[in-house]
């Protein structure tokens, strides 16, 4: 694995215990494309430097420490601007990532159809349009790894005018396969539509198995899935189309948001949402709130939502030290406190399961079976499910 280290900026208002979280999933991010980080940097500021998102005395202090550990990657827990892009490489001399490239790596990485591929390369060109100065400075250092996969390899040596050709290419041909998935959607009639929306890494392939009884690809992996998959699922006598998508993540970049607009509509199209939540992660009800953020930016905010909080089995409850007179942490919150408040909220229907044990699936299978008969009685009032 290629060493990095891993750099953000902590705001004076900020917890640090929410930055370490940051750069735990950063982390994750990293290994998922291949890095192992060495070290984290974090340095407090009312706002990133403009010029060089770092203070002076902190780049000083991570080119000392790459210098000594022999580290070519640095890796930045934001989307950097071209001007910070080239002036932090040109003080630390080494291979600069943002969040948004390293998340576009790992895309380009996991994508596996010609679909997924073509969305993905589209991101990827937009995101380096803006930084071609920075890249045809630095040529002679372009040699692959993480942050080269892709366009960054093949058309290294084109100009300006060139690549938005391509990207107008991209889109037309992402145009033309949208109507073509836009028709295979209007051809499965009018069965009701559920996707499974979520956080990357919730359980939401795993769940899609148990529901559907299918293989779809499952993996402890950021972004396993990127590709919709669709499956039909009967629960007694009532079927429906259930479908896997793209998960989401904090700071998703725009341009993926973008390109896999198709991908997405599966997400606008359905007739339900099943939101899954990691409930063993410290940090799951920032993840809901990500998730219902990117759900209002690509229009679906007003689908019926079932929340379904996954990996129970998983839950690690830190009972609150007797002479901690502060707030409770979240997990200072037994399971059954929060099954409690969650499930006591109005018009937040929620259920608790483990996918992994298979524990409360004859339930979520009841209220799915429940959801979808409702829809379906509306929409074919004469039918009566026999058939």
């Amino acid at each position: 694995m290629e060493k990095t280290v891993l750099v953000a900026v902590s705001s004076n208002n900020e917890d640090e215990s929410k930055i370490r979280e940051y750069l735990d999933e950063l982390e994750f991010l990293a290994e998922t494309a291949g890095a192992k980080s060495q070290k984290w940097f974090i340095q407090n500021l009312d706002k990133p430097n403009p010029k060089t998102y770092l203070g002076s005395g902190k780049l000083e202090e991570i080119k000392q420490y790459i210098n000594e550990n022999e580290i070519k990657l640095v890796i930045f827990d934001d989307e950097l601007t071209p001007s910070q892009l080239r002036n932090i490489e040109r003080e630390l001399e080494c291979r600069i990532l943002d969040r948004t490239n390293l998340i576009l790596d790992i895309f380009a990485h996991r994508a596996k159809t010609a679909y997924a591929k073509t969305q993905v390369e589209l991101a990827q060109y937009q995101y380096l349009l803006p930084r071609l100065t920075r890249m045809w400075t630095h040529l002679e250092r372009q040699r692959g790894g993480i942050g080269m996969r892709g366009p960054g390899e093949s058309q290294i040596e084109t100009d300006r005018r060139i690549i938005l050709e391509k990207i107008s290419r991209l889109k037309e041909q992402l145009k033309k396969i949208d109507r073509q998935m836009a028709s295979q959607r209007g051809n499965r009639g009018s069965l009701v539509r559920i996707s499974l929306v979520g956080y990357t890494n919730v359980g939401k392939s795993t769940l899609m198995n148990l529901l559907a009884k299918s293989e779809v690809f499952a993996e402890n992996k950021l972004f396993a899935t990127l590709d919709t998959t669709v499956r039909k699922v009967v629960i007694e006598n009532v079927p429906f189309l259930l479908s896997d998508t793209v998960g989401f993540i904090r700071k998703l970049p725009h341009q993926l948001v973008e390109s896999f607009k198709s991908t997405l509509d599966e997400v606008r199209e359905s007739d339900i949402l099943l939101h899954v939540v990691d409930i063993s992660h410290p940090n799951f009800q920032e993840h809901i709130s990500v998730v219902e953020q990117t759900l209002i930016e690509i229009g679906a905010k007003d689908k019926p939502v079932l929340l379904v909080f996954n990996k129970i089995d998983a839950y690690n409850y830190v009972p609150q030290d007797e002479f901690d007179y502060g707030h409770k942490k979240p997990e200072n919150y037994s399971l059954d406190e929060l099954k409690n408040s969650w499930m006591n909220k109005e018009h937040a229907p929620c259920i608790f399961i483990s996918a992994k044990e298979k524990t409360n699936l004859p339930k979520l299978r009841n209220d799915l079976y429940k959801m979808v008969a409702e829809i379906h009685a509306g929409r074919f009032p004469f039918n009566n499910f026999y058939w």
